[in-house]
């Protein structure tokens, strides 16, 4: 019956479930850390972000991509385990409508959906996304036996990227890979995120280019910037560790539809974004930094096929008359 309603509602997109069996095991470890009201977050998300697809869809006669799944997982994980039902749910719909379905759906977005949902509510409802957080479970059942953890509002607790940006101080490496941080969703985990990526890149499904090009543009920048003793720029193997860099680089910067379609295009995108993020991060008013660098990427992704197809053209113009002339 399932398999019935899913054909008949939905275009079957293989590689989106791929990506949805990736974030699996990462929602499994927030709803541990902070507890099962991530699971009714993901529940509520879902129905407002599918209901949004299908009334557009509908309307054009077409079926629902499997791609929403995706994105309502995603733009849910970005959020603290503790907003407000519905600012979740204004968020989804403003991305799914604007960010995709005004382009003319699926596979037409300039931007990512998820992440355009997440910017308008950060922007429009700034306080339960950067102050309220969830302190996270230890030991057994953890966060399966309690629907939500204890909320707080002070600095010492906060994630380790305001706490840095507030005091100076580091949270525990160990911390920071295993995922028992106060955060979003989607930050549980660096270890998590890490294997899922690789699971990605084995599957054929995300570009380990732009994931290189994210990491490589992000620590060669951290470490210039770190080592000429720029306080707003912590320890690069911090940066990279805490907030949401490795979850952006493996999930939301490798989305097909929004970033460059050649090889040498995503190189430098991802390198784009993992030097827009030291920067916004160390120098303006935000403590995180990768939503808005991706964003930044997007915009430019067309414009930066479009500059390297140009140059394998003019390049190979040349190739082509230093034959004739040698001919």
């Amino acid at each position: 019956m399932f398999s019935g309603l899913m054909a008949k509602y939905f275009t079957k997109q293989k590689m989106m479930r791929t990506v949805i069996v990736s974030l699996i095991p990462i929602m499994a470890a927030a709803t541990y850390f902070y507890g099962l009201r991530v699971l009714l977050l993901f529940l509520v998300v879902h129905a407002f972000g599918i209901g949004t697809e299908y009334i557009f869809e509908k309307k054009n006669k077409k079926k629902i991509s499997e791609a929403i799944f995706v994105t309502c997982m995603l733009y849910t994980m970005t959020l603290p385990p503790s907003t407000p039902f519905w600012i979740a749910a204004v968020g989804i719909v403003f991305g799914v409508f604007f960010g995709k379905m005004v382009f003319g759906g699926f596979g037409k977005n300039i931007f990512n959906p998820a992440l355009v949902g997440r910017a308008f509510i950060y922007v429009s409802f700034p306080e339960p996304l950067t102050i309220h957080w969830t302190k996270v479970s230890t030991g057994f059942p953890g966060g399966f036996g309690t629907y939500l953890n204890e909320t707080v509002e002070m600095v010492s607790s906060a994630t380790p990227m305001l706490a840095y940006r507030d005091s100076g101080a580091m949270e525990p490496m160990f911390n920071l890979l295993l995922g028992n941080i106060s955060g979003s969703i989607g930050e549980t985990s660096a270890i998590l995120v890490v294997l899922a990526g690789a699971y990605l890149i084995y599957k054929k499904v995300a570009s380990w280019e732009t994931m290189a090009g994210c990491i490589t543009g992000f620590l060669v920048l951290s470490t210039v910037l770190f080592m000429a003793g720029i306080k707003q720029v912590p320890n690069p193997m911090f940066g990279l560790l805490a907030g949401g860099l490795l979850f952006g680089t493996v999930f939301m910067a490798t989305d097909p539809v929004s970033s460059p379609k050649t090889k040498e295009g995503r190189w430098i995108y991802g390198i784009l974004i993992g030097i827009v993020t030291v920067i916004i991060r160390g120098f303006a008013l935000f403590a995180g930094g990768v939503m808005f660098a991706i964003l930044i990427g997007n915009t430019f992704a067309p414009i930066i096929d479009e500059a390297v197809n140009a140059y394998k053209k003019n390049k190979k113009e040349k190739a082509a008359e230093k034959k004739e002339v040698t001919a």
